[in-house]
């Protein structure tokens, strides 16, 4: 995997930098600022790019933006410390794959970008919430009460306790200290649920278990 990181944090970069080259991911250029990373992103071939939200200058919206308007199509990660409503609407609609927090587990980065490549959207544990209320407040009049619910009777009590975990933001390892099981079975579990629900990745999954009201996501600022 190739990563282009744009980040206006020297600090920052140098420990993404870092992270993503002790797991075997190549960085193949890592600058700060938006301008210099739209001219990067056109000479080099990187496979997905890692861009900051907050950035003086041009934002990491703007240079989004600016990235598909100029025929750019390596998938986009928002990797920030933004959990503002507005920073992952503008994002999503400007055509990013992913919206990280910096603060994710650093075995979980990986992973995640992994998950880009393969087609998936993949949206921080924290802003599920966030993101199961817009999709809400797009939603066409009547458009909520049509949708289909998902098929969670399907679920085991054990599957259903961990689902309703991952919609309130926990992470595989942050579920395994609750429940007292192993990461391992943490991911079985959470397998076996996109299986039964039909669905791709845990964000989908998390998404239409807050729509349905059985996880409570965690609010912007709170532990």
């Amino acid at each position: 995997m190739r990563v282009l990181l744009i980040d206006d944090h020297a600090l920052v970069r140098k420990g993404i930098e870092a992270l993503l080259q002790s797991r075997g991911v190549q960085v193949v250029a890592s600058v700060s600022s938006g301008e210099e990373g739209l001219r990067r992103a056109r000479e080099l071939s990187a496979d997905i790019i890692l861009l900051d939200v907050k950035m003086p200058g041009m934002t990491g919206i703007a240079t989004l933006k600016e990235l598909r308007a100029s025929g750019v199509r390596t998938p986009v990660v928002m990797l920030t410390m933004s959990q503002e409503d507005a920073d992952l609407s503008a994002a999503l609609r400007a055509g990013a794959q992913g919206y990280l927090l910096k603060d994710i587990e650093p075995e979980e980065l990986v992973p995640a970008l992994e998950a880009v490549l393969r087609g998936d959207n993949v949206v921080a544990h924290e802003m599920v919430g966030t993101l199961a209320r817009l999709v809400g407040s797009e939603a066409g009049p009547g458009e909520q009460t049509r949708r289909p619910a998902a098929p969670f009777a399907d679920l085991t009590p054990r599957e259903l306790e961990i689902l309703k975990c991952v919609a309130a933001g926990s992470s595989n390892k942050m579920i395994a200290r609750a429940l007292e099981i192993s990461d391992g079975t943490v991911k079985l579990h959470v397998k076996a649920i996109l299986r039964k629900l039909g669905m791709r990745s845990r964000v989908e999954a998390a998404v239409a278990a807050v729509e349905q009201g059985l996880g409570k996501s965690r609010r912007a600022g709170s532990a």
